[in-house]
């Protein structure tokens, strides 16, 4: 299996290093971002490691999702292929998930 990123979780994960530079803390933006990156590689070998997202079930796409540190990792599994479709900050509220 191979694990590909959205364009909109490669922008999600720019927005969270960027804020991360912005309050004069890089060296955390890019730990976070290797902590997802690190996350995301290991369902090459397990792609059925993360639960199911509830919040997304009514779509009926099999979105699922890991966890690493405070950022959920939600994704879909189609065909050999694993698509990283959003990397969702954990403190915000959870509606903000949705479609």
């Amino acid at each position: 299996m191979i694990v590909l990123y959205t364009n909109w979780s490669k922008k999600q994960l720019r927005e969270i290093y960027n804020y991360y530079k912005e309050i004069g803390a890089p060296k955390k933006g890019r730990k976070v971002r290797l902590s997802v990156h690190k996350k995301a590689l290991q369902l090459k070998d397990f792609p059925f490691l993360g639960r199911e997202e509830e919040m997304l079930s009514s779509l009926g796409q099999g979105h699922r999702y890991v966890v690493a540190g405070q950022y959920k990792i939600i994704y879909r599994i189609i065909d050999e292929a694993i698509y990283i479709t959003d990397i969702f900050d954990t403190r915000r509220n959870p509606e903000g998930m949705m479609p």
